[in-house]
């Protein structure tokens, strides 16, 4: 009997063991480690979208490595990159101390490139049609003119389209200008019959040069959201079919033009940094 009864007692601690933990007032131990690993993907801590999904992370960059790994050097014969004599130099690209650094400086030289500027882009290596595209930028700070920057998007043109620019489509997240130091400014675009304030473009998002800022588009099939620092400064509401297909995602560091236009105050060499990309779908 009293073997027996040891038996039972031993039997039912293995059983007991093989359950879920408990603490002593009978509640299920909740493993936080893996509770905080489920919250976090690649992108970090995964966010949720209005209906309550959370996005799912599908490219990031966080330039720790010493060279480019998911985007290379833009070729002006590939992508539109910038007129005003400028041409684009590999040595004005680089990645250093966990930022991906684009830069603008003159040559010199009076004909053929006036300027070397830096410019980057995922063509044929990543592109995705709507999702959250975000990044943390920090431009030279000046008041000076001459100096033009964006973080864009552009049609991936393993999509066909019949369309030509504008129609065809690019979404310009944030362009900063040292004109208007104090701004970035979004522009979609499309067949959208010119400029329409508030409506493909705003010029009253805050964004002050020489700070870091955060540039976010959400982007779906009928609504194109572009936030600065998490306040919303354009609403598009188009569903234009411009923005019905993949694009890819650029940077760009440059000389401005027009009354942007370079002058001998100009900061140059003058470098635009780029802290993080992510992207979700």
């Amino acid at each position: 009997m009293g073997r027996l009864f040891l038996g039972l007692v031993l039997a039912g601690s293995l059983l007991v063991g093989t359950g879920p933990q408990q603490t002593a007032a009978g509640q299920p131990v909740v493993d936080t480690a893996a509770k905080a690993e489920s919250n976090r993907d690649a992108c970090g801590p995964k966010t949720r979208k209005p209906n309550g999904r959370p996005w799912r992370c599908t490219f990031v960059d966080h330039f720790k490595v010493p060279k480019l790994s998911r985007f290379w050097v833009q070729h002006p014969e590939k992508v539109p990159l910038s007129p005003g004599a400028a041409c684009k130099k590999r040595k004005n690209v680089k990645v250093w101390n966990g930022q991906l650094q684009l830069s603008v400086n003159r040559t010199g030289k009076v004909f053929g490139c006036q300027f070397h500027v830096g410019a980057v882009t995922t063509y044929h290596t990543f592109s995705q049609k709507y999702g959250r595209f975000q990044a943390r930028i920090r431009v030279r700070g000046t008041q000076q003119r001459g100096l033009q920057e964006a973080f864009w998007l552009w049609p991936d043109d393993r999509v066909k389209s019949k369309d030509r620019w504008p129609a065809s489509g690019e979404i310009d997240i944030a362009e900063t200008y040292s004109q208007h130091p104090d701004l970035a400014v979004p522009f979609l675009h499309y067949g959208s019959g010119g400029v329409q304030k508030g409506v493909n473009t705003a010029q009253d998002c805050e964004a002050k040069r020489g700070k870091w800022h955060v540039y976010t588009l959400i982007w779906g099939p009928e609504k194109i959201e572009i936030k600065v620092d998490g306040k919303r400064c354009l609403l598009n509401t188009s569903g234009d079919r411009a923005f019905k297909k993949k694009y890819i995602v650029c940077f760009t560091a440059m000389n401005g033009i027009g009354g942007n236009r370079v002058t001998s105050k100009t900061p140059l060499p003058s470098t635009m940094r780029v802290d993080w990309v992510k992207v979700w779908r």
